[in-house]
């Protein structure tokens, strides 16, 4: 009994270890208002599956799209700048829209920006730090 009791714990110490991270996901939760993202900085590992839960508040469509490592949009987001985007999800004004991806796997530090018109100039702008994974 005692040996059976022994393995059992030790198959648990196995489960539980091997389950630490809780998987290879990571949701990031952002609202998008008019004209931020809350929060506006995020940290991911790189390669890693990520959940985007994006909500809009706002009275405008809005967009969340992660510029290609340093890519650079600068004041105003323009059809030259669409070839830079590594990933993207339109928003529509009042709704919530939930898509995974694949990190970058490139450490650094990514432009966040809305590339509607206008939305850039007037702030909606952030940052997605990558990481090396573990």
């Amino acid at each position: 009994m005692k040996m059976y009791a022994v393995i059992t714990v030790m198959l648990v110490c196995v489960l539980l270890t091997s389950c630490k991270d809780g998987g290879s996901s990571t949701a990031i939760d952002v609202t998008l208002t008019d004209f931020q993202f809350t929060p506006n900085s995020f940290t991911i590992m790189a390669g890693r599956e990520i959940t985007i839960n994006a909500v809009n508040n706002g009275v405008v469509e809005h967009e969340f799209a992660i510029l290609k490592f340093g890519a650079d949009a600068g004041d105003e987001f323009d059809e030259e700048d669409k070839q830079n985007i590594y990933w993207e999800v339109k928003v529509p004004a009042g709704q919530s829209v939930t898509l995974t991806f694949t990190a970058p796997s490139a450490p650094g530090e990514y432009s966040v920006v809305c590339g509607i018109q206008g939305h850039l100039m007037a702030g909606m702008v952030g940052k997605l730090t990558v990481v090396a994974g573990e």
